[in-house]
């Protein structure tokens, strides 16, 4: 369980990227605030433009960010939403005439007290040879692992969302799974994190119960926040 002390210290840190990417955070208001922002106009850390993100307490307070012109729509539908009951956002494709797409909720987590779990993973610039492709678009550096022949084995990539925010990602190659090798790594990635300043985050799916297990091994605990968005086909 994380100290009082390291629950404020990621309090803090969550709520100053979540300012930043969402464009507002505050709970003290009604269940749902949608929120435009420019930020929704803007290429991500992968250069895609995500114009409808949300992140939801276990509270259910919560903001959804748009870009400005779609706060109208958007916030007739979130008057809708009754408690938990989020069911009303399933229709925000059609809203938005995004045909093809689905609405989604996703696990969001966040720690500022990993646990200390023992990695050789080695930090590489995403440019380097070894580094497979699914990395390459993380920019910067990504931590790899290797087998005992110095085969790639398997990886974590940091998605930069903003100065204080920092999505994981990891993937391990099915010859080295079972091994803890997405654990180790994901520990080693998220202290390097918080020494930068900023808070590990680790999203799922709620059926990825595997990617769970990594999570709660680690100290990513299921607060019972979650993650807004649209998934485009």
């Amino acid at each position: 369980m994380e100290s009082k002390e390291s629950g404020s210290i990621a309090s803090d840190l969550l709520t100053a990227h979540l300012n930043d990417y969402l464009g507002s955070w505050s709970t003290d208001r009604d269940l749902l605030q949608v929120v435009g922002s420019e930020r929704r106009l803007l290429p991500d850390w992968d250069g895609e433009v995500r114009d409808f993100v949300g992140v939801v307490d276990a509270a259910g307070h919560g903001v959804i960010s748009v870009p400005p012109n779609l706060v109208e729509p958007v916030t007739e539908l979130v008057a809708e939403v009754d408690g938990s009951d989020r069911s009303p956002l399933r229709r925000l494709p059609a809203l938005l005439d995004l045909k093809n797409s689905t609405y989604f909720e996703g696990v969001f987590r966040f720690t500022a007290s990993p646990e200390p779990l023992a990695s050789d993973g080695v930090w590489t610039p995403c440019s380097s040879k070894e580094v497979p492709g699914w990395l390459k678009p993380f920019g910067g550096d990504v931590l790899l692992a290797f087998d005992d022949s110095g085969r790639y084995i398997a990886g974590v990539g940091i998605k930069r969302l903003s100065r204080f925010g920092r999505e994981l990602a990891v993937v391990t190659e099915e010859r080295g799974r079972g091994a803890g090798l997405a654990k180790a790594l994901i520990s080693q990635a998220s202290v390097r994190i918080l020494e930068e300043g900023a808070v590990p985050i680790y999203l799922h799916s709620q059926q990825n119960f595997a990617s769970a297990r990594v999570a709660d091994a680690v100290g990513f605990y299921d607060k019972g926040w979650r993650i807004l968005g649209i998934h485009r086909q």
